[in-house]
């Protein structure tokens, strides 16, 4: 059942996407060479609760830490450690936020140091795919609009769209209906009514779209080893345009 969010509800969602954007922008500033995903996580935590919210992944079926953070071949919800960062890796740190009965969501991919151009494009085409992505979730359109404007983005440069997560509603809980694929064709779906928030999120690999999960349970890999990339805003659709309660800095 898709849930349309009345302007209360919508107000307290944007506080909870409030804390997800400026937690994202303090972590930026930690992203470097020698330091840990676990230093970053502590951080985070800290930040998040400060504002009177709670991380909402840790303890969401038995995830053990506060954000998600992702190294090179791996895809999502990499668990935070004493691995420390190197010149030319790339992070991805996805990170949920509760706060007064309302979720937000987010998610990053950072470069740490000097990075390949190759591996610079596969960011630079992921955020793009993103934003393509959110500019179909308008009123009228359906789900799948959004899913086939991200596919036809990232496999016209030559990269690859993770087909086992997908996107998804959001509000009272964290994942709500509808599934919002990264591929497919268009016109199918749920037809997008005002009132809808979605986490839309583009996971998308340098080589294949297969993972598969590390003994951690967790931890989703790339089967080639090649890298991936992963960026993740919460929107509103409205009936002028979809509005972005994520923003990270005001170029979004």
């Amino acid at each position: 059942m898709i849930i349309l969010k009345s302007p209360e509800e919508i107000e307290k969602m944007e506080q909870a996407c409030r804390i997800v954007a400026m937690t994202l922008n303090a972590l930026k500033g930690m992203v470097r060479p020698g330091i840990t995903t676990e230093e970053i996580e502590k951080v985070a935590d800290a930040s998040i609760r400060s504002n009177n919210a709670i991380p909402a992944f840790k303890g969401y079926r038995g995830y053990p830490a506060s954000i998600c953070t992702s190294v090179n071949d791996e895809v999502i919800h990499g668990i935070p450690s004493k691995r420390v960062l190197r010149d030319g890796d790339i992070l991805s740190i996805d990170l949920g936020v509760y706060k007064d009965g309302f979720y937000g969501d987010g998610a990053v991919t950072f470069p740490v140091g000097k990075i390949d151009s190759d591996v610079e494009r596969l960011l630079r085409v992921t955020e793009e795919s993103l934003y393509i992505g959110i500019d179909r979730a308008r009123v009228g359109n359906r789900v799948s609009d959004i899913s086939y404007s991200i596919q036809r983005h990232v496999e016209s440069n030559g990269f690859s769209v993770v087909r086992v997560f997908v996107g998804h509603g959001i509000g009272r809980d964290l994942h709500e209906d509808p599934q919002i694929p990264n591929f497919g064709l268009q016109g199918r779906g749920p037809r997008l009514r005002e009132g809808m928030t979605l986490a839309i999120e583009p996971m998308v690999n340098a080589g294949g779209y297969e993972v598969t999960i590390l003994n951690d349970g967790w931890t989703a890999v790339t089967v080639d080893g090649k890298p991936s990339a992963h960026f993740e805003h919460t929107i509103l659709v409205t009936q002028d345009r979809p509005v972005i309660l994520t923003k990270i800095d005001q170029k979004n």
